[in-house]
Formats: C-alpha cells, sequence, structure tokens
C-alpha cells in the first residue's frame, strides 16, 4: 500500500532500484543504506526483471533509469500504472531532453530527476512521491510548464501516425530519425536537422534499429519498405 501523508514518517518506505549500471545500484544502495526509515527491498538490472521483483515485493517506489535492456524505463513505468497503481515510479535519469521527460509524464511518472541531483533533493523526491504528490527537478520545470500551456501535455502517449509506429511502438522521434536515416543523413547531419547533439542522434538511431531489430541500413531499408516507409 502507498504511504501518506500520515503514515510517511511511521513508515519505513520500501524501494526498488532498476538500472542496468551495477555501480550506479550500488551507488544508490549505499546511500540509502545510511537513512532509518529507507529500505531497499530489492534490485533489477532491465526492465522486465524490475516488473518481476515488483510483483514480487510490492514496494512503495520503484527508482528507475530510462535506459536499460529488454524494457526500456519508460515502458517500465506504463506497466507498473496498469498494473500496480499503488506503486510510485521515480524516474532517474541523465537525461533532461524534453522528449523523456515528457515521455515519461504521459507513460504515468510520479517523479524525474537527474542523475547528477544532490543527495537531499534525491531523498526529497523519494519521499514526495511516496506521499502522494509529483516531483520534477526544478530544471526541468521550463519543458513542463511549456508543454502544459501549448496543450501537449496529456498524460496520454500520442496516438501513432505511422504503421510501423503503432507496431514498433516508435516514438515520434524515432520516426523522425528513421525518415531521416533513410535519406541517408549522418548522426551529425541528423543532428543538425532537429537541433539536438550528435550524440543524442547516436542514441536515437540505436535505439530505433533495436526496436526494429535490424543490424545494418540494407536490413532497415527492407523493413521500412514493407511498411511504405521508404
Amino acid at each position: 500500500m502507498p504511504l501518506t501523508k500520515d503514515t510517511i514518517a511511521m513508515e519505513t518506505l520500501q524501494v526498488i532500484l532498476a538500472d542496468d549500471h551495477v555501480l550506479v545500484r550500488d551507488g544508490l544502495k549505499a546511500l540509502l543504506e545510511d537513512e532509518r526509515d529507507i529500505h531497499v527491498l530489492d534490485e533489477a538490472s532491465n526492465g522486465r526483471e524490475a516488473l518481476e521483483v515488483i510483483a514480487k515485493h510490492q514496494p512503495h517506489v520503484l527508482v528507475v533509469d530510462i535506459r536499460m535492456p529488454e524494457l526500456n524505463g519508460i515502458e517500465v513505468v506504463h506497466a507498473v500504472k496498469k498494473d500496480f497503481p499503488d506503486v510510485k515510479t521515480l524516474v532517474l535519469s541523465m537525461h533532461d531532453s524534453e522528449e523523456y521527460v515528457l515521455q515519461s509524464i504521459q507513460a504515468g511518472a510520479d517523479g524525474y530527476l537527474l542523475k547528477g541531483s544532490s543527495k537531499e533533493e534525491f531523498l526529497k523526491a523519494l519521499q514526495t512521491i511516496a506521499s502522494g504528490e509529483k516531483y520534477f527537478a526544478g530544471e526541468l520545470s521550463s519543458i513542463i510548464i511549456n508543454n502544459f500551456v501549448n496543450g501537449k501535455t496529456t498524460g496520454q502517449p500520442e496516438p501513432a501516425q505511422e504503421s510501423i509506429t503503432e507496431e514498433y511502438s516508435l516514438t515520434k522521434r524515432e520516426h523522425q530519425i528513421l525518415g531521416l536515416v533513410l535519406e541517408g543523413l549522418s548522426n551529425k547531419e541528423i543532428g543538425d536537422k532537429l537541433s539536438i547533439s550528435k550524440r543524442t542522434a547516436e542514441v536515437h538511431r540505436f535505439n530505433l534499429m533495436k526496436k526494429l531489430d535490424v543490424k545494418n541500413l540494407i536490413e532497415l531499408a527492407n523493413k521500412a519498405t514493407k511498411y511504405n516507409v521508404a
């Protein structure tokens, strides 16, 4: 059962950590071990494992990274909200991009915090979302406010625009990347065209090819042709 403002000071906050980097999990666990009112129940190294340990332990809060094997953090958050609605979710990520923040919110995340945050803010975020409130890092507020004002933050994922998007659960950005890759653009050219860094373009391209289960441009083009994208 989730904590409330009345019980949060009397009950131990039970947490599960999901991150594919052992050093990150070890660091978070060591940080939380110093807190008498917080207990790390279990850990997970990928998205599917995260859902398994949640089903086993029913924690108060899941702390989850975005980029993980099997299922990514956003997919995990969406599944948790559907199957374990009492479990709160805190996305802890190194990414502060608008796309990741908004996708996390749309999936139902209760909070979003950057990995460079202080220990104090991390603990505050855990306690805040455990009590039923939302917590988003201050540096992300402009993204949330701007999109709320523009009517983009609806709480639901945007509808798929193409059949390949629906079939493989591609994000809007990944669909853009797909089109540009098929045009023969390099990662730098894609970054320049979309006003993102070359590194971010590389990450999107990698995630796209992983989702579509292709290993090279020939396989990508063949699959795109099948869905009338090329």
